[in-house]
């Protein structure tokens, strides 16, 4: 049976992140993908030009009605902007969807800079979202933000994992693309042990939405069965082979290739 992956999550109306992003590289990767969207965004690759919130019981009501029907082998949450709405989420996942793998991506700031959570909410997400995550997948600045303190170089990355990691989640992906040097080093922490990913920096502005692919692909890896750490693997695959074969879209930090299994080019 097909894996299947719920993803709670904003739209992105230029389709390079969010549940555009989500539902190419879910589907790419051979999983399912259905959704619940939480916010609708106008958004192009040079910035996020407004937002429009859903209401939580609408947020829940997708939930629901998904989950009744369809099911899901695992959960992605992604922009979950304020306080009530990462409550909604968490009620409603306990209600429906508690033994089932979530992968929580911090979405926090977008690409161009905007922000997409309201500051007040950063508590609220570690202290009710973040210690039911089968994986938490923040970058430096979400770390930052959720641990209130800088890193203070690639030596405190360990460190930094490992703090996330006493927060509650069963394991930890801690991004660091937001370091300067040409190697991205990524750390993975769970009760099985630890390691770093490391890829070659790629130059290139079109990097737009690759937290939320590379959160979505390690959900459908779950999804399909594989461990932890093997869906990680994968989605690092993926994610590095879509940011080579990007299309050049755009005036500003263009999409991906999330079609690149299914498409040469």
């Amino acid at each position: 049976m097909i894996g299947r992956v719920l993803v709670i999550a904003g739209s992105d109306s230029g389709g390079g992140a969010g549940i555009q992003a989500d539902i190419k590289s879910i589907s790419a990767l051979g999983a399912y993908a259905a959704s619940a969207i939480t916010a609708l965004t106008a958004q192009n690759t040079l910035g996020v030009h407004g937002v429009m919130e859903v209401s939580p019981e609408f947020i829940e009501k997708q939930i629901n009605v998904v989950l009744d029907d369809i099911g899901a082998d695992c959960i992605k949450t992604g922009m979950l902007h304020e306080s009530m709405v990462i409550e909604t989420v968490v009620r409603a996942l306990e209600r429906k969807a508690n033994n089932i793998p979530i992968v929580v991506d911090p979405v926090m700031i977008a690409k161009g800079g905007a922000s997409l959570l309201n500051t007040e909410a950063i508590v609220t997400l570690r202290e009710e979202l973040v210690p039911r995550a089968t994986l938490l997948t923040p970058n430096i600045p979400e770390a930052e933000a959720i641990l209130n303190r800088k890193l203070k170089g690639r030596d405190d990355m360990q460190a930094m994992g490992e703090e996330l990691f006493d927060l509650g989640p069963k394991a930890v992906l801690l991004k660091g693309g937001h370091m300067e040097g040409p190697i991205v080093w990524d750390f993975l922490i769970s009760n099985d042990g630890s390691r770093f990913f490391q890829n070659e920096r790629i130059a290139t502005s079109h990097t737009h939405g690759t937290g939320c692919t590379l959160a979505s692909s390690i959900a459908a890896g779950i999804a399909n069965g594989l461990t932890i750490e093997g869906a990680v693997t994968q989605a690092e695959t993926f994610l590095n082979k879509a940011i080579q074969t990007a299309p050049g879209i755009g005036k500003g930090h263009g999409p991906i290739n999330h079609l690149h299994t299914v498409r040469s080019s």
